[in-house]
């Protein structure tokens, strides 16, 4: 069976017996058109199916009123809860939000903001997946012009308005509880070194380390993914150390969830044995058994300082785009993984 003709604006024209620039004068509410026009128009139009083309009306126009968002992974309540202050914000606004999931992988990262420029986005928000090393096509979409907002993860290099919280200073709090509840040997399971975030995670890790006098050594630290599977096999890895550390600080929730799971597999009582504190306070943090320690990055309010510059930045064309970071203070959400001491505040 062929695919049936798509309606044009010159079908409908030819039913109504009029001229295609009246029909989309019509369709655009073009004041100098009757209404008794601009029903008729509306009517066939929809009896026609016409679905109208978008692309050539941003073109035309020189606005789409759409914005792209890339997120490393969809299934993180971080990435997602920030979509939503986004969309909400946006669309209040008159904005669509065409989301897209990078899987952290640097050429589908590629092919969506190529996506994205093609189909004209007025603006893109976005989080960098992992293996993004090089900038270029980040550096395509602000030599184009077009509003460029990083959160969570970003470069200083591309000098773009960035929106994240204190990564160094989350290591700080995090060492600073672990001693504080008698750890003396911590290993830091964190994301790979070249990107930012984890790289700042890391030096604040080892700085809090010196800075309480405990030992550093390479055997302590591991680059991944930070997915559920790689905390569980670099938790395999940390139990077979002949002299295992009495604490794990994990840069991500996912990943702290399977290392939590070969240590109960392998009968470690958590947090007597090893206290354990995660990254980004993901729902099922709380409701772990027992429940997980986490860094919490306040996601709205990330998602509503990135939508609010996306809209400054349309507002003011003209204004200079120069490295603009707002920097959120991170909170450590204590519970039962890590608290292995009656003192201190115990989030259930």
């Amino acid at each position: 069976m062929g695919h049936k003709k798509k309606t044009t604006i010159k079908d409908i024209a030819n039913v109504l017996g009029i001229t295609p620039s009246a029909v989309s004068k019509a369709l655009n509410n073009h004041p100098r058109i009757s209404k008794q026009t601009k029903e008729a128009v509306i009517q066939v139009a929809a009896n026609l199916n016409y679905q109208p083309n978008h692309l050539a009306s941003a073109l035309r126009k020189g606005k789409s009123n759409l914005v792209g968002v890339i997120i490393p992974k969809a299934n993180s309540h971080f990435f997602s809860s920030i979509i939503e202050k986004i969309e909400d914000i946006l669309n209040a606004k008159g904005y669509n939000v065409i989301i897209a999931q990078s899987n952290e992988s640097y050429k589908k990262e590629c092919r969506t903001i190529d996506a994205l420029l093609f189909t004209q986005v007025d603006g893109i928000i976005a989080s960098m997946a992992n293996e993004t090393v090089k900038l270029d096509y980040y550096n395509k979409i602000k030599a184009k012009g077009i509003p460029l907002i990083l959160f969570d993860r970003g470069e200083n290099d591309l000098n773009v308005d960035y929106v994240g919280i204190d990564d160094y200073m989350s290591s700080h709090i995090v060492i600073e509880h672990l001693v504080e509840q008698g750890c003396k040997r911590i290993a830091h399971i964190g994301g790979f070194s070249h990107t930012r975030i984890y790289k700042n995670r890391i030096r604040g890790y080892i700085d809090a380390l010196k800075k309480h006098n405990l030992p550093f050594e390479d055997s302590l630290i591991y680059e991944c993914n930070l997915r559920k599977n790689d905390g569980r096999e670099v938790m395999k890895k940390i139990l077979d150390l002949p002299n295992r550390p009495d604490g794990v600080y994990i840069s991500g929730d996912y990943a702290a969830l399977g290392a939590l799971e070969v240590m109960k597999e392998q009968n470690i009582k958590v947090p007597k044995d090893i206290a354990l504190v995660g990254f980004s306070n993901e729902p099922f943090s709380a409701i772990a058994t027992p429940g997980i320690s986490s860094v919490e990055q306040h996601s709205e309010k990330i998602g509503e300082l990135a939508a609010n510059t996306f809209l400054r930045r349309i507002a003011n064309p003209e204004e200079e785009v120069t490295l603009n970071k707002m920097i959120l203070n991170p909170e450590l959400i204590v519970r039962a993984s890590s608290l292995r001491k009656s003192k201190g505040h115990l989030t259930k």
